[in-house]
C-alpha cells in the first residue's frame, strides 16, 4: 500500500505536466534558499505526510481547512511534540509560499501540541571525566572537543582542517545552526592530541592522492570555481570516514566526514561503561560546557556568543541548572 502511494506521489505534477514534479520543485526551492540538507529532508517528509493524509490529493486543491485538520490530527492522534508540529507547519507554509505561490491565511483554531518546559541534562565535571575515560582515539577527541568548545555533533563532524587555528587557539564554526558562522576557543589541553590526529589524517590523505583519489565535497559550487580545491589539504575533514565513497556515475572516490551514528554509538557505550544513569547524549556535552562556564563566573553574553544562540533567552536556561538552586540550599533536615 505504501509503495503504491509513493508511486502515485512521484507522479503528482506541479499543475503542469511540463514542469518538474511537486517534490522536485520543493527540493529546488529549498536548495535555492540554502537551507540545510536536514531541513530539506524534514520538509519533504512533512509534505509527503500531508499529501498521504488526504489520499494523495494535490496541495493546490487544498487550503487552510485541510492544513488545520492535518495539524490538529498530529497533536491529538499523533501525540507529537510542539516543536514537531511547528516543523510540519513550517514545511507546509514553505510549500504554499515558495512552490505553489500562494500565501496561507488564517488557519483558525488549530489544536496545538503542548510545549513542556524542560531543563537540559547536564553532567558534573566528575561525570564528564568518567565518560571521557571510557572513550579512546578519535571518539575521545571528538567528545573532548564538544565538551571543551560547545560544538554540536554535526558542527564537530563538519570541521575542516582550515577551520582550526592553532596559533590563536580558536575554532571557526562555519554554517552552524541558522546558517551562522562563529568563533569558539580551542582548549590548550587538546592542541597536542588534535595535532597528532591531523598528522595521521594527512598521511591517509596523501595515500589517497597517490592512488588518484583524495577529493572531498565542497560547499555550494566551490568545486566548479576552484577545480583543484577538493584535493587540497586545508579542505579535508578533520574527522574523515574510514572508507572512501564512490560516485556511481563517474566512479570517482573521495572521503566524507565520519557518520554521526558512529560517535553516538560510541558515546552510548561510554555512558553505560561509566555507570552514569543520566540520559547523556552528544548534546549533553554542549549543555555541560555552557553550565560549567557559568559556574566559573563567565557572563551569560559571552556564553551566548560561544554557543551561537540568537537570543540570550535560549542561553538563560542554563542558569536554572546551576548549583545555586535546590542543590545549593542546605535542607533543614540536615540541621537536625
Amino acid at each position: 500500500m505504501v509503495r503504491n502511494k509513493t508511486s502515485e506521489l512521484q507522479n503528482i505534477p506541479a499543475g503542469n505536466d511540463r514542469k518538474p514534479k511537486l517534490l522536485d520543485q520543493l527540493r529546488e526551492a529549498i536548495r535555492a534558499r540554502h537551507y540545510s540538507p536536514r531541513t530539506e529532508q524534514a520538509y519533504v517528509h512533512w509534505v509527503k505526510r500531508f499529501i498521504f493524509f488526504y489520499n494523495v490529493r494535490h496541495p493546490e486543491e487544498m487550503a487552510e481547512p485541510e492544513i488545520n485538520v492535518f495539524l490538529t490530527s498530529l497533536a491529538l492522534k499523533g501525540k507529537v511534540s510542539a516543536s514537531t508540529q511547528n516543523q510540519a507547519l513550517s514545511a507546509l507554509l514553505f510549500l504554499y509560499r515558495h512552490v505553489i505561490g500562494r500565501e496561507v491565511g488564517d488557519l483558525g483554531e488549530v489544536i496545538r501540541a503542548r510545549k513542556p518546559t524542560r531543563l537540559p541534562v547536564v553532567m558534573t565535571r566528575k561525570e564528564v571525566k568518567s565518560v571521557l575515560a571510557n572513550l579512546s582515539g578519535d571518539k575521545w577527541l571528538m567528545a573532548s572537543l564538544m565538551y571543551g568548545t560547545g560544538l554540536r555533533l554535526m558542527e564537530c563532524l563538519r570541521l575542516r582542517v582550515q577551520d582550526v587555528y592553532f596559533s590563536s587557539n580558536e575554532i571557526l564554526v562555519r554554517n552552524g545552526k541558522g546558517a551562522k558562522d562563529r568563533i569558539t576557543m580551542l582548549p590548550e589541553s587538546l592542541k597536542a592530541p588534535l595535532q597528532g590526529h591531523l598528522r595521521k589524517v594527512k598521511e591517509i590523505h596523501e595515500k589517497d592522492l597517490t592512488g588518484g583519489w583524495g577529493r572531498v565535497l565542497l560547499p555550494g559550487a566551490l568545486d566548479r570555481k576552484y577545480p583543484n580545491a577538493p584535493r587540497e589539504w586545508r579542505w579535508q575533514w578533520v574527522f574523515p570516514q574510514s572508507t572512501r565513497w564512490v560516485n556511481k556515475a563517474t566512479r570517482k572516490q573521495g572521503r566524507h566526514h565520519m557518520d554521526k551514528s558512529l560517535m553516538q554509538k560510541a558515546l552510548r557505550e561510554a555512558v553505560i561503561g561509566s555507570g552514569l544513569t543520566k540520559r547523556a547524549t552528544c548534546h549533553t556535552f554542549r549543555h555541560s560546557f555552557a553550565t560549567h562556564l557559568l559556574e566559573d563566573g563567565y557572563d551569560i553574553r559571552t556564553v551566548q556568543e560561544l554557543l551561537g544562540h540568537k537570543d540570550v533567552k535560549t542561553t538563560m536556561v542554563y542558569t536554572h541548572v546551576l548549583n545555586r538552586g535546590p542543590a545549593g540550599v542546605r535542607s533543614p533536615m540536615d540541621g537536625l
